[in-house]
């Protein structure tokens, strides 16, 4: 009886399920795949075009978001071969044989959702995409992407090949407000002629449109032009073009129209500035552009041609103060000396201010956004960077280096497990981590000099900036690098990733790239007692009829940090700024509590300030921009501000950042009642046994307060041979940390103000 029961049961299954699901995969395969007539119904008609407009946090409008030159006519004819070759290349090799449709991606997709997966993205033929900008919209739904295999099977059948590349072309978005080819090739390059499109210009446009915004060349150089080679390699593998050609065209790489003068016959693909209305606040603007670009639900066609009305949380007496502030320090300084800086709300995360640069008449990298670097190939990443999973505003190449400014992050992370601010550590000028390792396995942490050495507390060596303290809290296994990393993401650090192969010690002293956006809404946590609000530059947007879009009037926080991990850390960063002999002792007063902390680079490259009251939030960030390439400054030995009237030499985050930070909070907090900062519940402790044990055979070196010293580093260096045997100790990790990686420290003075020698 079992038998048969087991046997009426497998019957009765297959009836009910298998043969329902092999007739419907039957009949969808049959739309797709086979010939049957092809009827299409009438494309979707296009937005009415109609601006949006921008209001600042008063109700003033200070921009507007339109379309420019979008109805440049192109014939079908007009469409150059080269671009072709391009988009086929980069989107679609198999576009010429096949009928409009990817099985195996449609599968994966298909099989994804069932599976209760969600929506798979990406493996859309070009024709698919055609069809869905077309007719289906970009839903992201198993009912949409399957109408859209339909059509797209449909149209392969009625239309010729070079049609659909037309018809594609002539509707997709390549960023800025261009829809369309005409209106790309005029924006960017001033091409009113599509034939005379080059191989560099025409490999550009087609990396653009996987993500407009973030490949766009105005903000986002670097990323752009790796995108532009990517397309001229699959090209020429795809025998496009000749060998020839693609090193040619490899070497003519991205260069603004407005950049220094190119030796005369030097190959370039040179770009334009864009012809857009004028703001007075580009920077902040960019960064509202790039925002709703991505936002769900807004993206282009909405944000260009839907009319909105969008009230940012822009303060323009906030912003107008910290364009005085930049200004003032950068007076009497020139290209490619630059200065970003950000001011958050913590409880709410509305962006108050946001400088990304010098000009932006002549530059559209917006350095207060940053960028998102890809770990190396073949590594494990055992943290994976926001920015690689989620789309977030991008512009600023792909950041800079944090320096100290990123040890709080340890900090937390530290105190999170168990770690007190009073816990002691030798703090030695040098030392070799991680400890008993040999040969290429070590690494040796410089302080900035001599005069940083002895011993020292966590909350001392936070105040001093020792490095060699802060190399050994990080290998600590109640803290390590991975959950440092972790810590960092869960703050809003949208860059922090982790390989063990890759990062070692050096991850305390800032090895990672970041912007001034997400070191101010990490910090920002700090501030609001472990509470992360993600930052917005967005109050409310509505559509013509009034319908709310977003909704930012009320915050939306999630809690990541313990409220006693963040109240600690607050309390400790205090006293970077009124500690004698701090780091920003002197130079961040403002004459009200305040916390935060300095950062400088190794060979003075970037320096750093972030710091905050209860109320607010700011992140100063300072560099020189190398004009060949945006994400590698040169170092800053000497900076003379007229405007400051004092010269930094070198400059340290605790001088000219600190001072333009102090400058500009004074003003933003003037009628702001001066209110302190909790006072923190005691941390739990836990024994000390692993701390004798991690650093034992690690002596202090002579106890000397810190002063002044020129050294610029580099912190982090592979041991000369021959290497000297460390003492005996059990290793806690054999992390290899290449090194390539730069990274930094921040010295100290005593009052603060003596930076120059």
């Amino acid at each position: 009886m079992l038998r048969t029961f087991l046997r009426w049961f497998v019957i009765t299954i297959v009836c009910s399920v298998g043969v329902p699901l092999v007739a419907t995969v039957t009949i969808l395969g049959s739309l797709i795949f086979l010939p049957l007539p092809a009827t299409l119904p009438t494309p979707k008609p296009g937005l009415i075009s109609l601006p949006s407009t921008v209001y600042d946090a008063d109700g003033n409008v200070i921009a507007t978001f339109q379309q420019f030159d979008q109805n440049i006519p192109v014939a079908e004819k007009d469409i150059p071969q080269i671009l072709k070759d391009a988009l086929v290349s980069s989107e679609d090799k198999n576009f010429y044989n096949e009928g409009g449709v990817d099985p195996r991606g449609t599968a994966r997709a298909f099989i994804r959702d069932l599976q209760g997966q969600g929506y798979l993205q990406g493996g859309s033929t070009i024709t698919q995409q055609y069809v869905a900008l077309a007719y289906t919209g970009k839903q992201r739904t198993f009912t949409r992407k399957l109408r859209e295999a339909i059509l797209a099977s449909q149209l392969a059948r009625k239309l010729p090949k070079d049609e659909i590349l037309y018809k594609y072309l002539s509707a997709v978005y390549f960023g800025d407000g261009l829809y369309g080819v005409g209106a790309a090739a005029q924006g960017y390059f001033h091409l009113t002629n599509l034939q005379q499109m080059t191989i560099g210009e025409a490999a550009t446009l087609v990396g653009l449109i996987p993500a407009p915004s973030r490949y766009e060349p105005r903000g986002n150089p670097v990323i752009a032009e790796e995108r532009r080679e990517t397309v001229l390699l699959k090209m020429f593998q795809q025998h496009y073009i000749t060998l020839a050609q693609y090193q040619y065209w490899k070497v003519a790489q991205l260069y603004p129209s407005n950049g220094p003068a190119l030796a005369k016959g030097a190959p370039s693909t040179t770009y334009y500035p864009p012809a857009q209305s004028q703001t007075q606040y580009p920077f902040f603007v960019d960064y509202l552009r790039r925002y709703l670009e991505e936002y769900p639900g807004i993206g282009p066609d909405l944000l260009y041609r839907g009319g909105l009305r969008i009230q940012t949380t822009l303060d323009p007496t906030l912003q107008n103060e910290a364009q005085a502030s930049v200004s003032t320090t950068l007076l009497g300084t020139s290209e490619p000396l630059e200065m970003s800086l950000v001011s958050i709300e913590p409880q709410t995360g509305h962006v108050r201010a946001l400088i990304g640069g010098r000009d932006f008449s002549q530059d559209q990298t917006n350095l207060a956004l940053g960028g998102c670097q890809s770990p190396p190939a073949g590594v494990q990443v055992l943290v994976t960077a926001t920015c690689q999973t989620t789309q977030v505003p991008q512009g600023g190449g792909t950041g800079r280096q944090p320096g100290s400014s990123f040890k709080p992050f340890v900090l937390a992370t530290a105190f999170s497990h168990g770690v007190l601010p009073s816990t002691v550590f030798n703090g030695p000028q040098s030392i070799e981590l991680p400890p008993g390792c040999k040969g290429s396995a070590c690494q040796l942490i410089h302080n900035a000099g001599d005069s940083e050495s002895g011993v020292f507390t966590l909350e001392q060596a936070t105040w001093f900036s020792v490095n060699t303290v802060y190399a050994q809290l990080i290998l600590d296994p109640r803290v390590t690098v991975q959950a440092t990393a972790q810590t960092a993401k869960a703050l809003g650090i949208t860059s922090a990733w982790y390989s063990p192969q890759v990062h070692g010690a050096s991850y305390a002293l800032g090895a990672l790239d970041v912007s001034p956006l997400d070191m101010a809404s990490a910090y920002g946590v700090f501030d609001n007692h472990g509470m992360r609000v993600p930052p917005t530059p967005v109050l409310l947007v509505e559509n013509p009829s009034g319908k709310v879009l977003i909704d930012n009037r009320t915050p939306k926080g999630t809690q990541v940090l313990d409220p006693v991990v963040a109240d600690n850390v607050t309390n400790v960063l205090k006293g970077v700024i009124t500690q004698p002999g701090a780091t920003a002792y002197g130079t961040a007063n403002i004459g009200r509590p305040a916390a935060g902390k300095t950062g400088t680079t190794s060979s003075y490259v970037d320096a750093w300030f972030v710091g905050y009251t209860p109320t607010l939030v700011t992140s100063v960030w300072m560099g020189r921009k190398n004009t060949e390439d945006p994400n590698k400054g040169a170092s800053m030995n000497s900076v003379c501000s007229a405007g400051r009237h004092t010269c930094a030499s070198p400059v340290f985050g605790g001088t000219l950042p600190a001072m333009t930070w102090a400058d500009y909070m004074k003003q933003a907090m003037k009628g702001v009642p001066p209110t302190d900062f909790n006072q923190p519940a005691p941390l739990t402790p836990v024994a000390d046994a692993i701390d004798a044990q991690l650093r034992k055979g690690i002596s202090p070196g002579a106890q000397r307060p810190p002063v002044y010293v020129g050294d610029g580093g580099p912190y982090v260096q592979t041991p000369p041979p021959p290497v000297a045997t460390a003492p005996t100790t059990t290793s806690t990790t054999s992390t290899t940390i290449p090194p390539s990686i730069v990274v930094e420290t921040t010295t100290t003075v005593p009052g603060g103000l003596g930076r120059s020698p």
